[in-house]
């Protein structure tokens, strides 16, 4: 019967799996990380936020589509503390951690990217659903939508407590991998082949998608009634969330190659030098993906910033614009229901504010 290592502190394991986790992160590397990381990690927890709460303030926003982007900036915010707790609990902290403070650390990482990779999944079956019955938006209810968030973080933290769960090498220390020193090699190989066919699953159907939907406005609209803008507006989101997608991919696939040499126990191929870049640029994908939300949808760029206006005028009193009755504001603009909430508060921000 193998001997089972539950008391050991991950020292020992490190030092089995010829991890170096000192020398590697002092020094001007050690500062340069931290300082990136931090920075990455304050905007993700303020643009996310921001995402978030344009969702709940726009009505324009109250629709399956938007709450599932709601759910993704969730998980981004989520790999954000990933991300802080990661940073307190690296480098030679690595080596003095419990094997549970450890399993915690790589299962908030684990949670988080599960939680996003499950979201784009569900929000490329909304998108099938309003696609093939040329809808913009699906007929999912806010229950149904509801029930899918809470299924999405549920299979995340499934799986982002497997190892926890029993599937580690604790009690079978050869079995260990190097980048990740408890976890077995077999589970890193099905973790990331797991992954990398999801992305790829995941990309040929956005791309099948967004060619029908190409195909669809291109023959139907010069035979429909309506504005140009509602009939532009499948594509427009359609082309946002492919462009999430793209980032997602280019972002952590090549994390994803590394962990997966690692469990094939490639001893050759120098994953130790490249992990933490690898995992920098997981990091830049939370921070990429409010900023193509503003810039693909130009509805959710002047939601949050008007929310930001109105936040500066709220810390400025000084300069807050006067109160204007909502009854002069345009039935017929397309936001003019959030403007007029906006000034039933007593708040108007100015659009042109630079």
């Amino acid at each position: 019967m193998n001997e089972c290592y539950y008391d050991k502190r991950m020292d020992f394991f490190y030092n089995r799996s010829n991890t170096d986790t000192a020398d590697e992160w002092t020094g001007t590397k050690l500062v340069i990380v931290l300082c990136v990381g931090t920075f990455f990690c304050l905007f993700i927890f303020f643009s996310n936020s921001l995402v978030i709460a344009a969702v709940i303030k726009n009505r324009k926003f109250h629709f399956p589509f938007y709450y599932l982007l709601a759910n993704l900036a969730a998980a981004d915010f989520f790999a954000g503390i990933a991300y802080v707790f990661l940073m307190f609990n690296t480098g030679p902290v690595s080596k003095t951690l419990t094997v549970n403070r450890w399993f915690l650390r790589q299962g908030l990482l684990d949670t988080s990217l599960t939680a996003s990779l499950t979201n784009l999944l569900v929000i490329a079956v909304e998108r099938h659903m309003s696609i093939m019955r040329m809808r913009i938006h699906s007929n999912l209810t806010k229950k149904r939508v509801t029930l899918l968030i809470l299924f999405i973080w549920a299979i995340a933290i499934f799986m982002g407590a497997v190892p926890t769960l029993g599937w580690n090498c604790l009690c079978d220390i050869s079995a260990c991998s190097s980048l990740a020193p408890i976890y077995s090699r077999s589970y890193l190989i099905f973790w990331t082949v797991s992954n990398l066919v999801a992305f790829f699953i995941m990309v040929v159907v956005y791309l099948r998608i967004y060619v029908y939907v190409k195909r669809k406005t291109n023959i139907l609209s010069p035979h429909t009634s309506g504005s140009i803008s509602r009939r532009r507006t499948p594509m427009k989101l359609m082309k946002t969330v492919m462009t999430v997608l793209g980032a997602f991919v280019v972002c952590w696939t090549p994390g994803l190659v590394v962990l997966l040499l690692d469990g094939l126990n490639c001893t050759r191929c120098g994953v130790q030098h490249v992990k933490r870049w690898f995992l920098l640029l997981a990091l830049l994908n939370s921070v990429m993906n409010p900023i193509i939300y503003s810039y693909k949808d130009e509805d959710m760029y002047s939601t949050m910033k008007k929310m930001i206006c109105c936040f500066s005028q709220e810390k400025n009193p000084d300069r807050r614009p006067s109160r204007i009755p909502s009854t002069i504001l345009s039935r017929s603009d397309p936001g003019s229901q959030y403007k007029e909430d906006s000034a039933s508060q007593g708040t108007v921000c100015n659009q042109n504010s630079s």
